[in-house]
Order: structure tokens, then sequence, then C-alpha cells
């Protein structure tokens, strides 16, 4: 499939035609509180599905949750990483997970439920309610990062040094302007975690 058209690539979870959604980031920071419900800790939540689709895909998987003294969250796993391809003229296209819609959730009342009971829609809620999320990807075809700002590209994909293993590791500051700003219960989100059972999740306070 490298090498090919991005238009002729099969949608799975993300529709790989476009690389940004802008009305469908604007739909979500226009109801901050309909998409995000119980706030920062939600957003937490709906990255977290993402690492637990992972685990459960290879069996077990771990994840690292930090909760940064200024509010910003870095959720850590060690999953495979975000597809990423080479299309025509090869460039490089990583899967538009953060700003498009999943497919499989967003706009789909019967969508599962994340462990806070709320609906989940997908990492694009997380990047459209955040002044900044990077998004650091490593595979072993090489590794990336890339910086949003409000769900919208202020990168390009950055090449990294590989250091031998693979995943991700989003870290997101929540907009103030949206969102509530008050502390995480790191016990509870470590409580609703364990509820994704092939996902051992840590969650620590960092600097």
């Amino acid at each position: 499939m490298d090498g090919s058209s991005r238009a002729d690539w099969s949608n799975t979870t993300h529709d790989w035609a476009a690389a940004v959604d802008g009305e469908h980031l604007a739909r979500i920071r226009a109801d901050a509180a309909g998409y995000a419900p119980g706030g920062v800790a939600h957003l937490v939540l709906e990255v977290l599905a993402y690492a637990a689709d992972e685990a459960a895909a290879r069996g077990s998987g771990q994840c690292v949750v930090t909760l940064h003294a200024d509010g910003a969250v870095s959720v850590r796993d060690d999953g495979r990483g975000t597809d990423t391809r080479v299309a025509e003229r090869g460039e490089v296209v990583k899967k538009p997970v953060m700003a498009t819609k999943d497919l499989r959730f967003f706009d789909h009342p019967g969508a599962e439920a994340l462990p806070d009971g709320h609906p989940r829609r997908g990492m694009s809620v997380v990047a459209a309610l955040s002044t900044r999320l990077l998004h650091t990807n490593r595979r072993l075809n090489g590794a990336w990062t890339q910086r949003y700002e409000h769900g919208l590209p202020a990168t390009g994909l950055d090449p990294v040094e590989p250091d031998g293993t693979t995943g991700t590791c989003v870290t997101f500051h929540p907009d103030a302007s949206l969102l509530p700003r008050g502390p995480l219960d790191a016990e509870r989100l470590g409580r609703w975690a364990a509820r994704w059972p092939a996902l051992a999740v840590r969650v620590e306070n960092g600097g």
C-alpha cells in the first residue's frame, strides 16, 4: 500500500484522504462540556482508550500517565505506534487521529462508554480541547513527533532519533478557557484504567 494514493487507502478508524477536518474540530470546541463531560479526566480516558485497543490486539500492554504540575498530562504506551505510511512522491503520512473524527465512535449514539460512563468520541476531542498537544510516534520503520494547537497541526512530522522502542506519547495542555482545570484524582484514574484488563496503567505525578 505504501507509495499509493491516499485516496485509495482503506479507511478503518479514520479517513486517510484528509489530514485535517477544521469543521469537526470547531464543533468540538463549541461544545466542550458535551464532548468532555467531567473535564480533563475524560480527556485522559479518551487517550487511554487507544492504548487499551492496542493492548487488547496484542494480548497485553503497558502505559504510564504523568500528571504534570502545570496541568499538562502525558500518556505513554508501549504499542506499535500510530499507523504511518508513505504516499506518492515519498510523503510520510500519519493516520489523522488528532485532526479528524474517529469513524467508529463520533456521531454514533451506540458508541462504547469509557470507564467514567460517558461515550467515547475519539482522540480528536483531546486535541481540539487542548491549547497544545505533542504526539510522539515510534514505530519499527521510524520515529516522528508533531505538535498541534486546538487540533490543528502546528508543525509537520519532525523525525526524532529512534531509541529501540515502539509506542506513542501524547502530552496535552487542556484549554483552561474551555475546561475546568481542577486537580486530577490519580487514584480514581487508576481505578478507571483497571477496567481495561489487557492494559497495565501506572499513574504518577511529574514536574
